[in-house]
């Protein structure tokens, strides 16, 4: 799994190095700018909202599972991440958010997600309420259809990067699209130093 994580991050990185070169690798927002909220429903159907996580970070990212290279890239790097953190990976829930709710069922998206790492929860919901929460944070997308294509036979054109909430599910920072993982985990492994948790002390609930 982790040369195969390796081989997806290392191809799309040299094809979207250039497009990204300018964008800063963690923007600090003002946390007015994104509101954490979030109700849905995981992979076996339970509710999940934000305050689901005590004791624990948490990185957020959307997407679909029909995408072609930034969400494959986005979770080989989140699973990099939660590598390189080592223990203090218990203190961080990774969370990917189906921005495709039509097309991606609970089984479809538990085996995408299980694909990169087994710890990465999928979430997703009815269309008014993913499209909620992408509103909240901030998240654009789009559907696109060539032109003849059936109705099912879609891309999603959609905001990329990562999102960090902190344990009490106050947004912290986000990550552009193709930031080094050993950079994010640096950032996360000193927020972790200044919220004084021990991976003991995260309340593992799911």
């Amino acid at each position: 799994m982790k040369r195969l994580c390796l081989a997806i991050l290392s191809a799309t990185l040299i094809v979207a190095g250039s497009a990204w070169a300018d964008t800063p690798a963690v923007e600090e927002q003002a946390e007015s700018a994104i509101v954490t909220r979030y109700l849905l429903m995981d992979t076996r159907g339970r509710a999940v909202t934000d305050q689901d996580f005590p004791g624990r970070f948490q990185i957020i990212a959307f997407g679909y599972t029909f995408c072609p290279d930034i969400c494959p890239t986005t979770l080989a790097e989140i699973s990099l991440v939660m590598e390189k953190l080592g223990k203090q990976a218990d203190l961080l829930q990774p969370i990917f958010v189906t921005v495709d709710p039509e097309r991606d069922t609970p089984d479809k998206l538990r085996d995408y997600t299980a694909f990169f790492n087994p710890r990465i929860i999928g979430l997703t919901g009815s269309p008014e309420l993913v499209r909620r929460v992408a509103d909240h944070f901030k998240v654009r997308y789009e559907k696109h259809w060539e032109p003849g294509a059936e109705k099912d036979k879609y891309s999603v054109d959609h905001s990329a990067g990562t999102y960090l909430l902190g344990p009490d599910g106050r947004f912290l920072a986000k990550f552009a699209y193709a930031t080094p993982p050993l950079e994010i985990a640096d950032r996360i492994r000193e927020l972790m130093a200044e919220s004084n948790l021990r991976p003991s002390s995260a309340k593992t609930t799911r």
